[in-house]
Parts: C-alpha cells; sequence; structure tokens
C-alpha cells in the first residue's frame, strides 16, 4: 500500500506491432528518456526489454517487442518472431502499433496472431497527425474494432509524443491492484552491458543504412568502473567498455572501418556520447571488428551472443 492508502497497481503491458512500425520510439517517449534504439531501418529491435515506470501509485512494466517478420527464414528472425509471440502471453494489457499511413502484410499478420489473447487489446495509431482526410479512416477502424474488439483506440503521435497521457490512462484502467515487482528507482531488467552493446549497434545501423545488411552484432567483452586518476575526472568513476562488432563477411568489415578507420571513429564517438547521458558517467569506449561467418543463422553463436528465448 502506498502512504495514502490507495492501492498498489502493477501489470505487464506487451507493445507489438510490425518492424519499424515506431515500438522503441514509444517506449523512449513513455518513459521519458531513452531505453530502447532506434533508427529508419527494420529488424532495429532484436530482444524483448522491460521498460519499468513507477508513478502515481502504479508500475508498468512495458514490454518492447521486435517486429514480427514474415517471409524470412534466418534463425536471427525465427528468435525474434518467438520473442515478439511470447510478449502476448501472460501480460495484462496489448498495446498494438500501428502505423496509419501504410498498412502491409506484415501489419495483417500481426493482427492475426491476436485473435486468441485474453488481453485487453488497445490500438495505438501511430502518425495520425500526418493524415489529412481523418474521416477516410472511419471504415478501417470499423473493420479493426469488429476484427479485434479493443478496448480501446487511441490516436499518437510516437515520434513527437503527442497523446500519450491518454494512453496511459487506457492502459492503467486495466492494470490489476498489486505490489510492485521491481524497486521504484528501477527503470530496467537489462544490464548497463545489454544497453551499451545496442547504443553501438543502434549508431552502426543509423550511419550505415542500406549500406550493410543486418548480418550485425555487437558483444561487450569488457565493462568496469574504476577511480580516474588523471586531470579533470580525477576521483571521479570511469566506465571503461571494449565491445566487438561482429559481421558475417570482410566487405561489412570494411564498410564499418571505413576510409582510414573515420567511420569506426564516429560510431565510437556518438555511441560514447549516448552511454554518457544513459549511465551519467565519463565513458572510455574501445571498438574492434571481426568476421564471423554465418553468426545470424546458427542457433548456438546465436545463444552466445544473448539471443536466448525468454
Amino acid at each position: 500500500m502506498s502512504e495514502t492508502n490507495t492501492p498498489q497497481k502493477c501489470g505487464f503491458v506487451a507493445i507489438v506491432g510490425r518492424p519499424n512500425v515506431g515500438k522503441s520510439t514509444l517506449l523512449n517517449h513513455l518513459m521519458g528518456q531513452k531505453l530502447s534504439i532506434t533508427s529508419r531501418k527494420p529488424q532495429t529491435t532484436r530482444h524483448n526489454l522491460l521498460g519499468i515506470k513507477t508513478e502515481g501509485g502504479s508500475q508498468l512494466i512495458f514490454v518492447d517487442t521486435p517486429g514480427m517478420h514474415t517471409n524470412q527464414d534466418k534463425a536471427i528472425n525465427r528468435y525474434m518472431n518467438r520473442a515478439a509471440s511470447s510478449a502476448v502471453r501472460d501480460v495484462d494489457v496489448v498495446v498494438v502499433v500501428l502505423d496509419r499511413t501504410t498498412w502491409t502484410e506484415a501489419d495483417q499478420a500481426v493482427i492475426d496472431q491476436l485473435h486468441n489473447v485474453r488481453s485487453p487489446i488497445i490500438l495505438a495509431l501511430n502518425k495520425v497527425d500526418r493524415v489529412d482526410d481523418k474521416k477516410a479512416m472511419l471504415p478501417w477502424l470499423q473493420e479493426l474494432e469488429k476484427n479485434l474488439q479493443p478496448a480501446a483506440i487511441v490516436p499518437v503521435s510516437a515520434l513527437h509524443g503527442h497523446n500519450l497521457d491518454v494512453l496511459e490512462k487506457e492502459i492503467n484502467k486495466h492494470i490489476p491492484e498489486g505490489d510492485y515487482y521491481f524497486p521504484e528507482d528501477q527503470i530496467t531488467d537489462r544490464t548497463e552491458r545489454f544497453l551499451a552493446a545496442e547504443l553501438v549497434r543502434e549508431k552502426i545501423t543509423r550511419q550505415l543504412g542500406a549500406e550493410l545488411p543486418y548480418q550485425v552484432a555487437v558483444e561487450v567483452e569488457e565493462f568496469r568502473r574504476e577511480t580516474s586518476n588523471k586531470g579533470k575526472n580525477k576521483g571521479k568513476p570511469v566506465i571503461h567498455i571494449s565491445a566487438l562488432i561482429l559481421v558475417e563477411r570482410d566487405g561489412q568489415k570494411k564498410i564499418i572501418i571505413g576510409d582510414k578507420g573515420d567511420r569506426i571513429k564516429k560510431i565510437g564517438q556518438q555511441s560514447r556520447t549516448d552511454m554518457e547521458t544513459l549511465f551519467d558517467e565519463k565513458v572510455m569506449l574501445n571498438l574492434w571488428v571481426k568476421v564471423r561467418s554465418g553468426w545470424s543463422d546458427d542457433e548456438r553463436a546465436l545463444h552466445s551472443l544473448g539471443f536466448r528465448d525468454e
């Protein structure tokens, strides 16, 4: 019970949708800080990630999921589909993110997987601010209501944070009373090592775009804190991070390193800046690139890189 004797509420909220529809952006804005990496490219999110928001006597545990993939059968795609599908089981609310400016077969595949979900479903219609003729949406909305019978339909802009207070109110209506699962100051279930690796991968994805396929992984080999004894940081904690960037071919390695190492240097600079913001400490970051052929279609290799069914 809280100090005001108001019953506490606590529950899990799965955020699902097709790849690149704005799920991670939505989570970050709901949390009020960056937890999940984002880019304009599909397959940016690969793992389920919890964002824990404790506020006003309620603890909402958001589950950011990989996009559900169709027509792709590599081991990594199968893993992401399992992760996304498992997230909707045993949660208290499912938030389905749809892009109103685009409807694809992948959207339909997501909807098809939700017919047996027992939890309340809330539709978050993303990018509705880009739709000029709102009346033209009515037939589409009526079809969604008929097929899914959602508890609510909320138009939002994940990128600009519009109407997210309304979305949260709708979510809270379905959150049960109960003790918190996590300490009030905890914001995620992931380790700092995991978050550091994800930030490096985000910078690679954003910088390289179509130049590099998605056979890229980042493995943090060292993550340690020590007190600096040098310069202006003397006496302050410094995080030393060494990360390995894995690719599948020599050509990909050359692309990431860039001309005279300029690209990997830029990736490192941008990653370090975000890490220092997230961890609120000085970061010393070292990056290497290594070729590991076929890792993205090798179940054992994926397991060693942290791709485990949860």
